[in-house]
């Protein structure tokens, strides 16, 4: 895995992306790294900060939990943690309860005991679409706990 750290300008730029695409402020920082894991996804690292960017989409890494407490959220019925970590897309049945989100956006699948983040995903219907469905695709899974980033992650420490 080739790491290496980016420029100031590389820097600011991809923290206002990203502020602008997940809603959140972040912090000026320094020293943050790219560590190229495949040939379309990279893990960025910095003072508090970890994401994992998949071609075009950058999302929150499992590990942080703080950042992850700022989307919103679906909390799945137990019978759709395995099919989760598996890497499958969540399906309106699983679905529990849910706070308010829109399509396209980043979505936190977390499961009903421990309320322990499952996967991070993108919405593939808003949450008021929801509502009135029975069936159907509801959130696209992108990481999930045991995906390969997430085992890679686990091998990164700044």
């Amino acid at each position: 895995m080739k790491s290496n750290l980016i420029s100031k300008s590389e820097t600011s730029t991809l923290l206002k992306i990203v502020s602008e695409r997940w809603g959140v402020e972040f912090p000026k920082m320094k020293n943050v790294k790219v560590h190229q894991i495949l040939d379309g996804a990279q893990i960025i690292t910095g003072d508090g900060l970890k994401i994992l960017k998949v071609d075009d989409d950058y999302l929150p890494f499992l590990s942080e939990i703080e950042m992850l407490k700022k989307f919103p959220t679906v909390t799945v019925d137990m019978g759709a943690v395995k099919f989760m970590c598996k890497g499958a897309n969540l399906m309106r049945p699983g679905i529990k309860k849910f706070t308010e989100f829109e399509k396209e956006k980043i979505v936190c699948i977390v499961e009903e005991s421990q309320h322990k983040f499952l996967a991070v995903g993108k919405a593939q219907v808003s949450s008021t679409e929801l509502e009135t469905m029975e069936k159907g695709e509801v959130i696209k899974n992108m990481h999930y706990i045991s995906d390969r980033f997430w085992e890679t992650g686990k091998t990164i420490y700044d």
